[in-house]
């Protein structure tokens, strides 16, 4: 099946405790059905000290479910995604605008 939301795609989150906020997809796990967001889903890592990094706490963006995200239109709305060809190629359009993402 092809892929709604891909790295690089701005989205928005609809539910859980950042709700509403924004970022951009860095990578995404479609077999678990999870992706990662930037600066969404932020947790607290605490590393041990080495030679090359100092350790201590560190934030680092953890996973969150594909059906709590959904792509950010030109309007800065969230949009569901929707598949159409254009010729010989199948592309992606929002389905508020009828854009091509």
């Amino acid at each position: 099946m092809a892929a709604k939301l891909r790295k690089g795609d701005k989205v928005i989150v609809l539910a859980g405790k950042d709700k509403g906020k924004t970022g951009e997809i860095s990578s995404v796990d479609p077999k678990s059905g999870k992706a990662i967001v930037d600066g969404v889903n932020i947790a607290i890592r605490h590393e041990k000290q080495s030679q090359s990094s100092q350790g201590g706490r560190t934030p680092k963006a953890m996973p969150i479910q594909l059906s709590n995200l959904a792509i950010v239109d030109a309007n800065g709305k969230a949009t569901r995604v929707g598949f159409r060809v254009d010729g010989d190629n199948k592309v992606r359009f929002a389905k508020t605008t009828g854009d091509a993402i």
